[in-house]
């Protein structure tokens, strides 16, 4: 029998909106979709583990599979020495298996992808309100001025860039935002295998909260 494709999810918004708190909730409770795991050049962290938590590649080899046409996307992040990047066998075989395979990513990482996958399913996460984002890193107490205003400059430009989504969720309950997405995919065709409803999920204890900075964030 021949297999359907399957399709890409692209979530994005700027740092301290709590889009990886939201992704995380979402692949907990739709076990189906698949995440695509970026490669960086940078260490591991304490605790992080190869292919689960990124794919750590070093610089050299990072560069020769730039060059070989291996990445959807990469940039190298605030002018530092570490490069972040989507590898296409992350993605391209498994949307030809039919699975649906979910990318969190930056705006421009997002344009990047757009050019090979125009049909993929974007979805930018927004505040209710700009000055949420500044409230919640400063609530993080983890940003010098110098960073807080950097991230910030950025979450300004790519909430510019947000009608460039085709669909957009405010996050100011979590809750509520992961209804919102589910809705989406399920109007967009996905139809998990099984039915999970809220009372039912099993208990899900992410590590990250909108309020702390996570790695993927990083990028942004």
């Amino acid at each position: 029998m021949e297999v359907r494709p399957g399709k890409l999810v692209v979530i994005s918004g700027p740092s301290g909106v709590g889009k990886t708190t939201l992704l995380r909730r979402l692949l907990a409770d739709l076990p189906e979709l698949v995440p695509s795991i970026s490669a960086t050049t940078r260490p591991p962290r304490a605790g992080e583990r190869d292919a689960i938590d990124y794919h750590f590649i070093p610089l050299e080899e990072f560069e020769r599979r730039r060059a070989a046409g291996e990445f959807l996307e990469c940039c190298q992040v605030y002018g530092r020495q570490h490069w972040y990047g989507t590898l296409v066998a992350e993605v391209d075989p498994r949307i030809a298996a039919g699975k649906w395979v979910v990318l969190e990513i930056d705006v421009e990482g997002t344009l990047s992808i757009l050019a090979r996958y125009p049909q993929a399913i974007t979805i930018f996460v927004e505040p209710s309100h700009p000055d949420q984002l500044l409230q919640r890193l400063q609530n993080r107490g983890t940003e010098s001025p110098e960073a807080m205003a950097r991230r910030l400059e950025v979450a300004r430009r790519e909430l510019h860039e947000a009608h460039r989504y085709k669909h957009r969720v405010v996050n100011e309950n979590v809750d509520e935002a992961l209804v919102a997405v589910k809705r989406i995919l399920a109007d967009e065709g996905f139809a998990p295998a099984t039915d999970r409803s809220s009372a039912s999920r099993p208990a899900f204890h992410s590590q990250i909260t909108p309020d702390q900075t996570t790695p993927e964030e990083s990028r942004t």
